[in-house]
């Protein structure tokens, strides 16, 4: 087991590797000059002179590239100028490892932008997360056992239905009707968790459950899927016939079959989540990782553009190594591929 996950880590440590030389050689290789998104409409040529000389963008790209990962493994000041440097100690930025570089437009470090804005993401994502993975699985198994009945019909039915509609709609329905209009549930804030574990759990419950709603009604379709075509396995009818009882049958046998595929979606959603659930903060007004995509984005500011990408493809290649070494724990015939 040991050796297999070292080999996907790995794996994942190289595919990290290629995804920031073709990210970073994007961007910074392109028709565009970064220089000139720097000072947004206020640019001038002396401006941009000025902040492509900070940013290192006068070097060519290889060598911004090994500055970048140099500030990732190591630290980086800015302005990237030897000279000013020495000149004036005091006007330098340090930016420690990991650096993910310097915002001219929101003039601070990209690295700060991410730590103010990443634990608001991974609080919505995995509080969703736990809610739908209970909810969708324990539902679908419910469905599969009680196939062709009234609990089986009206859960693929809900299911559908939820599913049919965009996260925006779910989002706004809710807050518009269970926080605004009947006060059913307390209006979202993010406080943070180590400040108030309750008022943490309370402002956050929302966003949990239309994200929640959304991923779960997939998710009853596929386990009860994949339970139904489980069920019908030889081994399992000799597991009845040697005496063990359904319970044992249905969750030792049955559902641990079913969740290979299972794992594999929820790690993929649970990465893509932590990239960013733009719509869902946008509805709630949170200030999270997704917002800073939208935000930077629109002002097309590079450095925290090219740093979210990297972020987000960090958080997706983990999710799939999690879930790579999950398959070996499930089934133990993975770890010999």
């Amino acid at each position: 087991m040991l050796y297999y996950i070292i080999r996907r880590s790995i794996a994942a440590a190289l595919m990290l590797a290629v995804i920031s030389v073709v990210t970073f050689f994007m961007f910074y290789a392109g028709p565009t000059d970064p220089a000139r998104l720097t000072c947004g409409k206020n640019c001038t040529p002396v401006s941009i002179e000025a902040n492509r000389k900070a940013l290192g963008l006068d070097k060519p790209v290889p060598a911004q590239y090994a500055a970048f990962v140099k500030g990732l493994v190591v630290a980086r000041d800015y302005p990237d100028d030897p000279v000013f440097q020495k000149q004036n100690p005091d006007k330098v930025t340090h930016c420690p490892a990991p650096c993910l570089g310097y915002s001219v437009l929101e003039t601070k470090l990209v690295t700060d932008i991410v730590k103010e804005r990443l634990p608001v993401t991974v609080s919505i994502t995995m509080g969703a997360f736990v809610l739908w993975i209970v909810l969708g699985v324990g539902f679908g198994i419910v469905a599969a056992l009680r196939r062709g009945g009234i609990a089986d019909r009206g859960l693929v039915s809900i299911a559908l239905v939820l599913y049919s509609f965009p996260a925006f709609f779910i989002a706004l329905l809710m807050y518009n009707y269970l926080s605004t209009k009947w006060g059913l549930l307390p209006p979202p804030a993010y406080v943070p968790l180590l400040e108030s574990p309750v008022q943490w759990a309370q402002g956050l419950f929302l966003p949990w459950l239309s994200l929640a709603s959304l991923y779960a009604a997939s998710y009853i379709r596929l386990t009860r899927a994949y339970m139904l075509e489980t069920m019908g396995e030889d081994y399992l009818r000799t597991a009845r016939a040697k005496g063990l009882n359904e319970r044992t049958v249905v969750m030792k046998h049955t559902l641990r079959a079913a969740l290979t595929p299972i794992v594999t979606i929820a790690g993929l959603d649970l990465g893509g989540l932590l990239a960013g659930a733009a719509i869902t903060e946008t509805v709630f007004n949170f200030q999270g990782f997704g917002r800073a995509v939208v935000n930077s984005v629109q002002v097309f500011d590079l450095p925290v553009i090219v740093a979210l990408v990297l972020v987000a493809a960090f958080f997706i290649v983990l999710a799939n190594l999690v879930v790579d070494v999950l398959y070996g724990v499930i089934d133990p015939r993975v770890r010999l591929v």
